[in-house]
């Protein structure tokens, strides 16, 4: 009997440990403690809601689209298209494998390469995972100066570049509006 009571309460304070770990990724910067991580790494806290902005002011919207909004030069990032469950790391290594055809078409579709930290980073994941902040996602959220980019893609009659499955870049594209969700 006592045994099981001390497993009980040896299980009950491992699950109070990863609820009180969870508040804390979601409420504020961490200090990383534990098994294989280096001490006075910080994890950011993750704002979906920010990273809608985000998304849509940084001029991601203009090549990628989420609920049915944006880009098709580049993959959707509907939460639907997600791994249910991911490591940002792992998401932004999806983002790196594909940097320089991004560049190139930021380069070419704004003018300039968008520059991120990496709280912007964790922001726009956690946007690209919550399907409930990207229901709310519409054309009123972008910002004039991005519309503009994207009309005068479409415009141009989707002569602009375009990545292919591989990160590879090809010729075409254009946008998309509505809800997709």
């Amino acid at each position: 009997m006592k045994r099981r009571i001390v497993k009980g309460l040896a299980f009950g304070a491992l699950g109070a440990i990863t609820v009180m770990a969870a508040v804390q990724l979601h409420s504020a910067p961490a200090v990383a403690q534990g098994r294989g991580i280096a001490p006075g790494l910080v994890l950011p806290r993750m704002n979906p809601a920010n990273g809608k902005k985000l998304f849509a002011s940084k001029g991601c919207v203009v090549c990628h689209s989420i609920n049915g909004v944006g880009g098709t030069d580049a993959p959707s990032l509907d939460a639907s298209t997600m791994d249910p469950v991911m490591s940002p790391f792992d998401f932004f290594a999806k983002m790196w494998k594909g940097a320089e055809p991004m560049i190139a078409m930021q380069n070419n579709e704004i003018g300039h390469q968008i520059e991120f930290t990496g709280q912007d980073l964790a922001d726009i994941i956690a946007f690209a995972h919550n399907k409930a902040v990207q229901k709310t996602f519409t054309e009123a959220d972008i910002p004039d100066d991005i519309k503009e980019h994207m009309e005068s893609d479409e415009e141009s009659g989707g002569s602009h570049m375009m990545m292919d499955e591989n990160g590879g870049m090809m010729k075409g594209g254009g946008m998309m509006s509505g809800s997709g969700q």
